[in-house]
């Protein structure tokens, strides 16, 4: 009875024992248009070590630390980024000839992709690694004259990611008439990525099923007063692996302008697969001269996540703004850490025409209190930051659109001068932020990044003013009288009290 037992448990467990990883794992994935999406997974088991390589994208990498532990496996595989080591870590485990396998990312990031069992045939050799093209230094891109302030409007991404389409975008311009937001001053509607199908036989670029006419969409926007962006890389494949400019920059370009583009986002990502990293401001330059020569002025904003050095160059690539950070994130966590931290002593590249951009807002999202999404947008503001909201527009609260739509606060994002804000004072958790104002006024933000309210003072001498100065509040939207000296002022947790000082020098 005692066997009878023991066999029929070992029946009733799952095996964990015979998996047998060796063969072809293949990953499909139908993106919101319908296409397909593959990524191949090469193993060969070799008892409980794992070898073999990962294939998308066009490109393929080698695992390394490969491991098998009964029916599951874990591995690593690295990346150079800009010439930093990347590693991603993979663990899964197979049921029924299916790989269920989880990838984290340095920052924390999760995925889960499925492959299925294709075949057990031993992985052929791994392919050659595709050289790397390094291109000379590149000429001087004149300025295409736009962007003389930060550009406003807003992004499909952080809302919408794959899911966005020419509907979406209809009525996110029809929202943004109906709700004071074009008013405001927010006139670019901007497509993110996905919109991308393959080329034609003459390699112009297409797009998938859910734009089926850009002009007719470009066309719509300009009806409204607005203006239309799109989406781009300088690799083969976009972030989203969609059709990206590469060996095509002057068509697409040429294709924008025809369909009545008015600005571009490009975005790095596989440009690493066949690019030298050092040859990013090179390679931007082509997509800039390419924009130059179009025939339109199309507004170029560079999505190189602040990696060599990019303020420094981004003009003369011809953009008009620039990343100096990776992507934001709908939390105080992420947006303060980009906002306080990552900006300082970025103020002197900026200026009308050319903008550090510290990524899209994150307003209405719902990751933040209103208090933070006030600073968000105060933050922003001074630090003459382009002002793309990234939500959804069809349906805000009011407490948001007044936080979005605050004319006041974009007045001092919109300054002429286009003088960024620099820390002038610190203390602890305390900040003070302060940028000069075209006419002679200033605007600054005391800042508390701490878990409970606390009064912060702003020094004239930190900002440079000596004497009387009358001061406003632009988000109580109330004139506090003449200062002298100082102004101080309790600001609640994660929250700011900003102000316009204009000095009785300025009058």
């Amino acid at each position: 009875m005692r066997f009878l037992l023991a066999a029929l448990a070992i029946l009733l467990v799952p095996n964990i024992y015979a998996a047998d990883f060796t063969g072809h794992w293949l990953s499909v994935r139908k993106t919101a248009d319908g296409q397909t999406q593959e990524t191949s997974l090469w193993l060969k088991a070799d008892g409980d070590l794992l070898t073999g390589y990962l294939t998308g994208r066009d490109e393929s990498e080698p695992i390394s630390e490969g491991k098998i532990t009964g029916n599951e496996i874990s591995f690593v595989i690295v990346r150079d980024e800009f010439g930093n080591e990347r590693r991603i870590l993979y663990h899964g485990a197979v049921t029924d000839s299916t790989l269920h396998l989880q990838q984290t990312h340095p920052d924390g990031w999760q995925s889960e992709n499925t492959y299925k069992h294709i075949s057990s045939e031993t992985p052929p050799p791994l392919p050659p690694a595709r050289a790397k093209i390094t291109l000379p230094p590149a000429a001087t891109v004149p300025y295409n004259g736009l962007a003389k302030t930060p550009p406003m409007g807003w992004n499909s991404w952080n809302k919408f990611a794959n899911r966005v389409s020419d509907a979406i975008v209809r009525q996110i311009a029809d929202a943004m008439v109906r709700n004071g937001m074009k008013d405001a001053g927010y006139i670019y509607v901007n497509i993110d990525d996905t919109w991308e199908a393959g080329r034609d036989a003459q390699g112009n670029i297409q797009t998938n099923s859910k734009f089926p006419d850009m002009k007719a969409l470009a066309d719509y926007v300009h009806s409204k007063g607005m203006k239309l962006g799109i989406y781009s890389s300088p690799g083969p494949k976009t972030c989203a692996g969609y059709e990206g400019s590469f060996q095509h920059e002057e068509q697409d370009a040429k294709t924008y302008a025809a369909w009545g583009i008015d600005y571009l986002k490009y975005d790095w990502c596989s440009a690493s697969t066949v690019y030298d990293y050092h040859s990013m401001p090179a390679v931007y330059a082509k997509m800039g001269q390419a924009l130059l020569s179009s025939g339109r002025p199309i507004v170029y904003s560079l999505c190189q996540y602040g990696v060599l050095n990019g303020p420094r160059w981004g003009a003369s690539v011809g953009g008009n703004l620039w990343r100096t950070t990776g992507d934001i994130s709908d939390n105080w966590r992420s947006m303060s850490h980009i906002g306080f931290d990552l900006q300082l002593d970025l103020a002197q590249y900026a200026g009308p025409g050319h903008w550090n951009d510290p990524d899209m807002l994150e307003i209405g999202n719902g990751g933040m209190t209103d208090t933070e999404y006030r600073t968000h947008m105060s933050l922003w503001s001074l630090l003459a930051a382009p002002l793309l909201a990234g939500n959804d527009l069809r349906d805000v609260s009011p407490a948001i659109l007044e936080i979005l739509t605050n004319k006041e606060v974009i007045a001092v994002d919109q300054d002429p001068l286009g003088k960024q804000a620099k820390r002038v004072a610190k203390d602890g958790d305390l900040e003070v932020w302060a940028r000069p104002l075209a006419g002679g006024a200033y605007a600054v933000g005391l800042f508390n990044r701490g878990a409970s309210s606390a009064k912060v003072t702003a020094r004239w001498s930190d900002i440079g003013i000596s004497g009387n100065a009358r001061v406003r509040d632009l988000w109580a939207h109330a004139d506090r009288g003449q200062a002298t000296g100082k102004f101080s002022s309790e600001v609640p947790s994660h929250g700011v009290v900003m102000i316009r000082v204009e000095p009785e020098s300025a009058h």
